[in-house]
């Protein structure tokens, strides 16, 4: 073949690509049509707090689990940093290996246990196990582990991407079930029986809990104090961290692949050449719940990522007691690459405010894919 015909081929190639690419972005809805979030019957949100109640009247013993290469920091320190704070359970970072776990899209964390010196130490299972969404949802290890405590007799709750997890350790056949918008149809394709539930939060099926979409974790993590220690506890801790009104409600309907948000995502990855860093300062007591979600929003922007810094060796110890691994060790980072300081106000609040940085740096579109990943419904209830 001489070297015109191949220059013409691969043009064709190219060119029926970009083609078959439009065709498809075409085909996507302009905007989510957003139908408003149903009400939760009284009846059924009692259910859920039901299904949530501990087997013991003692302090429930809480376990999340995570692989040690790639676990959803949202996902991970949410519930610990929720629970902890409520002082309602004794809570348990695990991981299935030794070493750190290195959390998605940001940070790293030092867990306070591997499941085998879990096990060890708790022959008799956790209480609850909360599952986050893994970078692989097979890992065999934490599989085997979910399914044992699943045996013994603990209440497992699948948050986000987490409820593939669940699925994939045959604790979802046949239930309801609900997950991320973006893996719903991936996991319903691979596990037919279960039961979609829409325009939900969080649904409940007899031992198995699973949630939408990233911050989902938070009214969970509330749901689930509630369920342990009462009502007025749970909305005592929700003021605190900045969530005073919270249920299962929820507009499936608002999260879907648009055409905006494939063009923002593709544009935003084609530029490779504008890409920032952001520092985030590290500094013992820091709340992990707001880090987590300034970190995981500054980096799903496809634009720029979180890095952690100190100005000390060695892990900084969170508000709730997280070993934080800093990314880098120096005395300073560039001031315009600074992310503002994490401080003592609610982490629901920190959230919107990395929304509104991430707004006038990079524009209304972008945030609305970082929104529409963490399924993060706006204050005012309309599609971001």
């Amino acid at each position: 073949m001489n070297r015109r015909l191949i220059l013409w081929t691969g043009l064709g190639a190219a060119t029926l690509s970009i083609v078959a690419f439009g065709g498809w972005l075409m085909s996507l809805p302009e905007a989510p049509e957003a139908d408003g979030a149903p009400s939760v019957p009284e009846a059924e949100a009692n259910a859920i707090v039901d299904s949530l109640r501990p087997r013991e009247a003692e302090r429930p013993l809480i376990a999340i689990i995570g692989v040690n290469d790639a676990t959803e920091v949202t996902d991970y320190l949410m519930p610990f940093g929720v629970l902890r704070r409520a002082d309602v359970a004794d809570v348990l970072l695990v991981a299935t290996g030794p070493g750190a776990v290195q959390l998605y899209p940001a940070l790293a964390v030092e867990p306070n246990t591997t499941i085998a010196n879990f096990d060890a130490r708790h022959p008799a299972g956790a209480d609850y196990v909360i599952v986050p969404a893994m970078s692989r949802d097979d890992d065999p290890v934490a599989l085997d582990w979910i399914r044992t405590q699943a045996k013994k007799g603990a209440t497992i709750v699948g948050v986000c991407a987490g409820a593939k997890v669940v699925a994939e350790a045959g604790l979802l056949d046949g239930r309801r079930a609900t997950t991320h918008w973006y893996y719903l149809e991936e996991m319903l394709e691979k596990h037919p029986t279960i039961r979609y539930v829409a325009d939900r939060r969080l649904v409940a099926d007899g031992s198995v809990v699973t949630t939408t979409g990233v911050s989902a974790s938070m009214p969970a993590a509330l749901t689930l104090v509630e369920a342990i220690a009462g009502r007025e506890k749970a909305e005592r801790v929700a003021g605190a961290i900045g969530l005073p009104h919270w249920s299962a409600q929820h507009d499936s309907s608002a999260f879907q692949f648009t055409r905006p948000f494939a063009t923002t995502v593709t544009a935003n990855t084609i530029a490779f050449w504008n890409r920032d860093e952001f520092g985030i300062e590290l500094h013992p007591g820091i709340d992990e719940v707001s880090l987590a979600l300034v970190a995981d929003a500054w980096s799903r922007t496809y634009r720029s990522r979180a890095l952690t810094f100190s100005r000390t060796e060695g892990a900084i110890v969170s508000r709730n007691g997280v070993r934080i691994i800093p990314d880098r060790v120096t005395p300073d980072w560039n001031r315009a690459d600074l992310l503002p300081a994490i401080g003592d106000g609610p982490p629901a609040q920190a959230l919107d405010a990395a929304l509104r940085g991430i707004a006038a740096r990079y524009g209304t579109r972008t945030t609305a894919v970082v929104a529409m990943q963490l399924e993060y419904p706006r204050a005012d209830g309309a599609p971001w």
